[in-house]
């Protein structure tokens, strides 16, 4: 693959959105008052380039398969990274289960993916908006929980755990849905 495909701009905000995880980890973990609403923030803007890279890659026409690879596994490491660093701090069954939910059902559709790609089926199992409504319902809900503290009067952690199950709901009915598009039967049209 020619490096000019990697190095388009969709491309390297996915690629950001990588880069940026450590940087989260480093702020979530500082000592200071201001550590987790920072983090929330780069969050925040990881999660943005989440609907631009793809926004981009459409606009311009800049569609590669590396881009189609890499902009669901940055998805799913933004996800597990901030889950993981959440379950930490709050070790709680109240987070514990969302996010072993949302993890599990990651590893299932990557597989699932994988399988029918092995059997030429992988148009079965493309992402829908189902998916694409998930993933944003996640961002908003983990980006509240990273927040942590109230803002202007409004208690965003709790906010968080709602939209947490909200996010976790939508994650189960869009797995239903790949799991039904997977093996529905094969119909003669």
């Amino acid at each position: 693959m020619p490096l000019t495909n990697v190095m388009k701009l969709p491309t390297l905000l996915t690629l950001l959105r990588i880069a940026l995880l450590p940087v989260i980890i480093a702020i979530f973990y500082s000592p200071y008052e201001w550590a987790r609403p920072v983090s929330s923030m780069i969050f925040i803007v990881a999660g943005i380039t989440d609907w631009l890279d793809g926004y981009l890659a459409r606009l311009w026409n800049q569609e590669s398969r590396f881009g189609a690879f890499l902009d669901p596994v940055a998805d799913k490491l933004m996800v597990a990274t901030a889950l993981i660093l959440l379950v930490e701090f709050d070790n709680s069954p109240w987070l514990t289960i969302p996010a072993i939910v949302i993890i599990g059902r990651e590893i299932t559709i990557s597989a699932l993916r994988e399988w029918m790609a092995e059997m030429g089926q992988r148009g079965k199992v493309a992402v829908g908006w189902l998916g694409k409504v998930k993933t944003t319902s996640q961002i908003i809900a983990l980006s509240c929980l990273l927040y942590l503290h109230d803002l202007f009067g409004l208690p965003i952690y709790q906010i968080g755990m709602v939209a947490l199950y909200v996010a976790t709901a939508l994650t189960i009915w869009s797995m239903v849905g790949y799991m039904r598009a997977a093996f529905a039967p094969v119909t003669d049209t």
